[in-house]
């Protein structure tokens, strides 16, 4: 299945002094390599939003921490597509430390396709066939350059 990866470094604040990662910056660290993704492969949530009213919502999410991440240190973040749905996207989660390799959290965020409504709500919608296409080719990862592909961290080499 699809996968995509993207290197952060911890913000001041992001954890407390003895590493522990705070549960909502785990689930940015997610939401942001997913909207990087979508920016890669064409879909840029924003314009989505603007051009469209749609948008992926999150319909579910549970991650666990693991290990430490200290302000400065340098994260890989993944995303696997575990399912694609009518509707929705299962993404199978994962942050290690870039140096070490060591586990630092893991999860599932299941997204739900949805259309903005006039009044506000939210109703969720097939996702779009060019889409679903897109995700699809994904496994192939060649149109996403230098991102693309498991990163090989220092303690795997």
């Amino acid at each position: 299945m699809a996968m995509y990866w993207k290197e952060i470094t911890v913000n001041w604040g992001e954890s407390d002094p003895f590493g522990l990662v705070y549960y909502p910056r785990i689930v940015a660290w997610f939401n942001d390599t997913e909207h990087e993704l979508f920016r890669i492969i064409g879909y840029p949530i924003e314009q989505m939003i603007r051009n469209d009213r749609t948008t992926f919502v999150m319909g579910e999410i549970h991650f666990r921490f693991i290990g430490p991440a200290a302000y400065g240190d340098r994260i890989v973040t993944t995303i696997t597509l575990a399912e694609l749905g009518e509707r929705t996207l299962h993404w199978n989660c994962k942050a290690k430390n870039a140096v070490t390799g060591a586990d630092v959290s893991e999860g599932r965020a299941t997204r739900v396709y949805a259309r903005i409504n006039e009044d506000g709500t939210l109703s969720s919608q097939p996702i779009p066939a060019e889409m679903v296409q897109v995700l699809r080719e994904l496994g192939d990862l060649k149109h996403l350059g230098a991102n693309s592909g498991r990163p090989k961290l220092p303690a795997e080499r």
